[in-house]
């Protein structure tokens, strides 16, 4: 039977990436669809839909500033249904909120008019329309999460000098967590209020940051995300000055936690070189042991490491991080053929990849990836080799939601893994929180329990995460170890955990970083 393509033009009308993500899930739910996207008509994406088998005549006259919803499937009729199931889910929220206001604002001043207390504007437009709504957000007083990336860094230096002068954050380009007022923003935990102020270049180690600490008894102040490249040379760590900045002057903030990934040296310097007020504590993963810091500074190369090291300043009891659920190590090593002595990850976290990728890197030995630490470690990776893949990434995310929306996006690579002979231990995250799958656990959980059940590699998860979080932390992970993974209490301790089973060592599981 031949497939129908099907498109379907809204004109002039953007909806940002996340409720795009959830129109494509609502098309790709319905019983005969091949294929489905709701993506804006930009060339890139244009692209992609005749990369999939689409006709161009089918958006013929379209531009970036249009909404697509495309479908390749089996009948008419099974089209006719998906598009409306798109519309249906993408549209309610717009219709709820004209409904209530009365109004559809068009631009930020419209948006102000109608909500003068605002204090942040979100912003989530294609990069090259993003740095001018930023601008005008900042402009009328505002602060702004930057959720847009493809943004010049010529566009970000001038956005976060322009935030400097206004004295507003520009959290950003790519900002995907944040929470101010005790307020979440984008993907974001569900966290208690507390004497932490956090600054992150990194989304998912901000979120792990925030779930730790709640989870360990402290709160948070604030969540400040910095944008992936503020720490690099050329940006110059302009908005984590400001974040330092704003954090020392607050009398309720009592510790000031930083993650990213290594910082340009330069900049390194100028952000801790220099004693404040309040001590700072850096999590900066893989980043080089004779880094000179001034006095009051902790600089740390984990996430878990960094929530601890400020546990510590702020004189809480560490827990114990080496706890684990589900089967124990050695009985999984016990159960596992001689072949089996590489590991897999599949990541739906950049950040918790990274971190994986340092501690294997130190405990276990080289591991290829598609965002490797060293070049020479980067895809293709030869036969037999342990990998770990950032799902999050461009390649894996063009045309289809992210995986952390998604977690059947990732159910094709868990099964290859899970049939490879050579693998012993497949790595994964579970993230939650607002804006995360409802129950991520729920659609991962039998294709492990299938994959374990049948001789194959044991599957170690992390669950990031709170009780608090609408999917709540302790369900998730019951059904995790019900499906017969071991679930670690901290991200670096899942990767510890890998390296204890690939190489038969379990001490390695019960290293304290």
């Amino acid at each position: 039977m031949n497939a129908v393509f099907a498109v379907t033009i809204h004109p002039d009308t953007y909806l940002d990436s996340v409720v795009q993500m959830m129109g494509t899930r609502a098309m790709e739910e319905c019983d005969g669809v091949v294929w489905a996207a709701a993506a804006m008509a930009s060339a890139g994406n244009l692209e992609q839909l005749q990369a999939e088998g689409f006709d161009p005549v089918h958006w013929n006259g379209a531009s970036p500033g249009d909404l697509l919803l495309a479908v390749k499937c089996d009948t008419d009729s099974t089209a006719e249904q998906a598009i409306a199931a798109a519309e249906a889910v993408m549209f309610a929220e717009r219709a709820s909120r004209v409904e209530a206001l009365g109004i559809a604002p068009r631009s930020i001043a419209a948006a102000m008019r109608v909500q003068p207390d605002s204090a942040i504007a979100i912003i989530s437009i294609p990069g090259g329309y993003a740095a001018l709504e930023a601008h005008k957000a900042l402009a009328a007083g505002l602060d702004v999460l930057l959720f847009s990336d493809n943004v010049s860094r010529e566009d970000e230096i001038a956005l976060k000098e322009h935030a400097r002068i206004r004295d507003r954050f520009l959290m950003g380009p790519g900002a995907g967590t944040a929470m101010l007022s005790d307020i979440g923003l984008a993907f974001a935990n569900v966290v208690r209020s507390g004497p932490v102020g956090v600054m992150a270049a990194a989304g998912t180690g901000a979120q792990e940051a925030m779930a730790l600490l709640d989870r360990w008894g402290v709160g948070v102040t604030a969540v400040v995300g910095l944008g992936g490249r503020d720490l690099n040379s050329d940006i110059g760590g302009r908005m984590a000055s400001m974040a330092l900045e704003v954090f020392d002057a607050d009398p309720a903030t009592e510790v000031i936690l930083m993650v990213s990934k290594p910082p340009a040296p330069d900049v390194a310097r100028a952000l801790l070189g220099v004693t404040r007020g309040t001590p700072v504590v850096a999590a900066l993963m893989g980043v080089d042991a004779d880094l000179e810091v001034a006095d009051g500074i902790t600089v740390v190369d984990t996430l878990e490491g960094g929530v601890l090291a400020t546990l510590d300043v702020l004189g809480h009891r560490a827990p114990d991080t080496t706890v684990t659920h589900g089967p124990r190590i050695e009985d999984v090593i016990g159960r596992l053929g001689s072949e089996r002595k590489t590991i897999h990850g599949l990541y739906s976290g950049g950040t918790l990849c990274y971190e994986a990728l340092v501690l294997l890197g130190r405990f276990f030995g080289p591991v290829y990836s598609n965002t490797p630490i060293d070049k020479s470690l980067g895809l293709p990776a030869p036969q037999g080799a342990s990998i770990l893949l950032d799902l999050g990434e461009e390649e894996y995310t063009k045309g289809r939601p992210h995986p952390m929306i998604d977690p059947e996006a990732r159910l094709e690579l868990l099964a290859q893994s899970g049939a490879d002979p050579s693998v012993a231990a497949i790595l994964m995250d579970v993230v939650l929180g607002h804006g995360s799958h409802p129950d991520p656990a729920g659609v991962l959980a039998p294709l492990c329990r299938e994959i374990m059940s049948s001789g194959g590699p044991q599957v170690v998860t992390y669950v990031l995460g709170t009780d608090a979080d609408p999917q709540h932390y302790l369900t998730q992970v019951a059904v995790l170890v019900e499906a017969g993974c071991i679930v670690t209490e901290t991200a670096a301790h899942a990767a510890l955990v890998a390296a204890a089973i690939a190489k038969r060592d379990p001490q390695l599981a019960s290293l304290v970083l």
